[in-house]
C-alpha cells in the first residue's frame, strides 16, 4: 500500500520535512517513489504540488494522519482533520491515591484472614498450612569477655 508521508531531514533541533510517496513497509528515511514537496514547521511553510498529490490519491495512495491534517488545513485536499495523538490525562480516575490503595489492601487482608476472638484460640489448636520442620539447634558458644575498666584517678582541684 502506498503512503504519502513526511520524511524528516535537517539537523537536530532544526527539523525540515519532505512530503514523499513511498511504500508503507519502507523505512522512514528509505527510498521513495516521488517527491511531492516540503514542509518547514519553524516557518509553518509548505510547498506541495497539489496535482501530484491528487494524482497519487486517485491511484490509491493513503495519507498519513499528519500529512492529511497539513493538506486539509492548507486547502490542498478536502476532508476532515484526523486526531493524531491523545493528550495525557494527568488527573486519571483509574489511578487510585495512596490512601485508597492502603484501604483496599487492608480490606483484602481482612477478607483473607477471618478474625477470631482471642478467647476461642488455643495455642495447641493452631495449625498452619506448612508442615513443621525440625531444625537442628546449634550450640551457641558464648565467650565471656571480661570488662576492663581503667582506673580513673579522681583528682580534686582546690581553688
Amino acid at each position: 500500500m502506498l503512503k504519502i508521508r513526511l520524511q524528516r531531514i535537517g539537523k537536530r533541533g532544526q527539523a525540515y520535512f519532505k512530503v514523499v510517496v513511498t511504500e508503507h513497509t519502507k523505512k522512514p528515511k528509505g527510498k521513495y517513489l516521488e517527491l511531492l514537496g516540503s514542509y518547514d514547521p519553524h516557518k509553518n511553510k509548505m510547498n506541495v504540488d497539489a496535482e501530484k498529490v491528487k494524482h497519487w490519491l486517485s491511484q490509491g495512495a493513503k495519507m498519513s494522519e499528519t500529512v492529511n491534517n497539513l493538506l486539509v488545513g492548507r486547502g490542498v485536499v478536502e476532508g476532515d482533520k484526523v486526531k493524531v495523538w491523545k493528550p495525557k490525562n494527568r488527573r486519571s480516575a483509574e489511578r487510585p491515591t495512596a490512601d485508597a490503595e492502603i484501604k483496599k489492601n487492608q480490606e483484602t487482608q481482612k477478607q483473607e484472614k477471618p478474625q477470631i476472638p482471642a478467647a476461642e484460640i488455643d495455642k495447641k489448636e493452631i495449625k498452619t498450612d506448612e508442615p513443621e520442620v525440625e531444625t537442628p539447634k546449634e550450640e551457641v558458644k558464648e565467650e565471656k569477655k571480661e570488662e576492663v575498666v581503667p582506673a580513673v584517678a579522681e583528682t580534686q582541684v582546690a581553688i
